[in-house]
């Protein structure tokens, strides 16, 4: 659990890198719409939630550094009993004071009255420029409001800084607090694939699959899915994003799942594939252990210093030398991999960060340079090989064979943490648990 405590550290530490005269303000997510008075899901603003831990609509944050009372006012929703009754409670402006940590609160109805007292005199305003269009036209108006009022001796801000450059390279790194809920999350989820694979049988539909993983999720206390869960058997693992999940899994057919979950804010992101009845063909073996091959590889590359270009470089050169070695690519190591020729079976890139969002914030590269990991850094290793039934470039045994192996890996002082790696993973450990 990430305690007020830590949400009042990032604050300080966002307003310890602002310049003096300056003003952050972070906005909500906006409230989904409602379909025929059906009440949605609602999930807060990842950057928004890092900063205050508030996870309700309709709030703006401001971080004013030096401010004699208080640096940090979160505009959000009044009370009202009424619509309480309906939506659930609100914190209030008293709420936001005493559970949240703000300095000072007021209605969010009101922010249009006071924001231009607080925003007056200062030179620069930090928000995330051009990723929210709403607010950038708040922001502007407010500028315009005060310009308005120069002659009478009102400063208005002339500068407009990004904030996303703080606070993206701030959730890079993971707190120890936050390290737990991601080692939680990936235990939920590994607990998840191995119920659908216990429930797998030829003639099952994908959806059937995919409510097995789900209901752990919840049953653990899992808002939902960090993402869309793919359950894709046979051909339709060839298609990267398959989220249809209505398909029959066949005998003698893979089946790869995709599927993590988000506790606490926190997701998780596995990739496993195994046999619909329990056992690998020959050239579903061949084929998955040139995937495994280049993943192991890669997170054996993980550690303080490696640069993250270097684990996609890896990748696509052992998938490419399994690839050689099976005939599926016809040339030397030095021409395939100058040639790209593995981008016909292997078309994305080998890790991305993940944290809050599953795909997660931060920068792969720092002045045109592959950046270098850092203990605290969480992120993916997913290899995959593709062979659609339509490429006819392949022998007809390799087609409609499609693998992908993924696990979450942080970054430690020494080397990598895998956070699921509870989840079997060779040919012969997937094919001993299907067994049972």
């Amino acid at each position: 659990m990430i305690t007020q405590t830590e949400f009042s550290q990032r604050r300080q530490q966002v307003i310890q890198q602002m310049a003096p005269n300056s003003i952050a303000m972070v906005a909500a997510a906006s409230e989904l719409h409602r379909n025929n008075d059906t009440e949605h899901r609602y999930r807060q603003n990842s950057d928004f939630y890092y900063l205050t831990g508030f996870n309700e609509p309709d709030a703006i944050a401001l971080f004013i550094p030096g401010r004699e009372q208080g640096e940090y006012v979160l505009f959000n929703r009044e009370k009202n009993p009424a619509m309480e009754v309906w939506t659930g409670h609100y914190a209030g402006q008293q709420g936001a004071v005493d559970q949240h940590g703000a300095d000072e609160s007021y209605a969010i109805e009101d922010i249009d009255e006071v924001i231009l007292d607080l925003l007056a005199g200062k030179q620069r305003i930090y928000y995330h420029i051009a990723s929210d269009p709403e607010m950038d036209t708040l922001v502007m108006q407010w500028t315009r409001d005060l310009q308005a009022k120069v002659r009478g001796g009102v400063g208005a801000p002339t500068e407009f800084v990004s904030l996303s450059s703080i606070v993206h390279e701030m959730r890079l790194i993971k707190s120890g607090a936050e390290q737990q809920l991601m080692h939680k999350a990936a235990d939920i989820a590994v607990e998840a694939h191995k119920r659908a694979w216990q429930s797998t049988q030829p003639a099952m539909r994908e959806y059937e699959v995919q409510a097995e993983i789900e209901y752990v999720f919840k049953k653990h206390g899992c808002v939902a899915p960090a993402y869309g869960s793919i359950v894709a058997g046979g051909n339709n693992a060839c298609t990267l994003h398959y989220v249809d999940n209505n398909d029959t899994l066949n005998d003698g057919d893979l089946v790869l799942i995709d599927a993590g979950c988000e506790y606490e804010f926190y997701a998780s992101d596995i990739t496993r594939t195994y046999p619909v009845n329990g056992k690998f063909s020959a050239e579903q073996k061949a084929l998955y252990n040139v995937a495994l091959t280049a993943q192991l590889a890669v997170i054996d590359l993980i550690k303080p210093g490696t640069k993250f270009g270097d684990l996609q470089k890896l990748a696509c050169q052992k998938i490419t030398e399994g690839l050689i070695a099976l005939g599926i690519i016809n040339a030397s190591l030095e021409t395939a991999l100058a040639e790209e020729q593995y981008k016909t079976v292997y078309m994305h890139n080998i890790s991305h960060w993940i944290g809050i969002d599953v795909h997660d914030v931060g920068d792969y590269k720092i002045d045109g340079e592959w950046r270098e990991l850092q203990p605290g850094m969480c992120l993916t290793v997913e290899p995959g090989i593709y062979i659609a039934d339509d490429n006819t470039d392949v022998e007809a045994k390799w087609r409609g064979i499609g693998i992908r192996i993924e696990d979450d890996v942080l970054v430690t002082e020494q080397s990598a943490d895998v956070l699921t790696c509870e989840l079997p993973k060779t040919v012969e450990e997937i094919e001993a648990f299907m067994a049972g």
